[in-house]
């Protein structure tokens, strides 16, 4: 069964260009990360482009099940490094509390 671990959020209107660039630097971290899990499958993302949050950001993490997507979760939160190199960036390029985390399956 498929399970998307989906987190959103919104860019500040004045950190637009910084989000591509702490997305470059993400993407070549997790790269790098030689004990990343390798139980996820997919890592894809969208921009609001019309209607919605302008700004809007959608981050879908694919795993085969609830269990894989929680050892992808539970490694990033004890990874040290993740919190002081790529939290922070995150965190300054996004709006105070308009970020969600949501689970979905394609199953009912």
């Amino acid at each position: 069964m498929t399970i998307m671990y989906v987190e959103t959020w919104i860019v500040k209107p004045d950190k637009l260009n910084e989000c591509a660039t702490y997305f470059k630097n993400f993407d070549e971290w997790l790269k790098n990360q030689s004990d990343a899990p390798k139980e996820l499958k997919s890592l894809k993302r969208f921009y609001q482009l019309f209607g919605g949050n302008w700004g809007g950001i959608v981050s879908m993490i694919e795993a085969e099940s609830m269990e894989d997507a929680m050892k992808g979760a539970q490694w990033a939160t004890a990874n040290k490094e993740y919190w002081t190199k790529i939290y922070p960036e995150w965190a300054s390029i996004v709006v105070p509390g308009s970020d969600s985390i949501s689970i979905w399956t394609s199953k009912l």
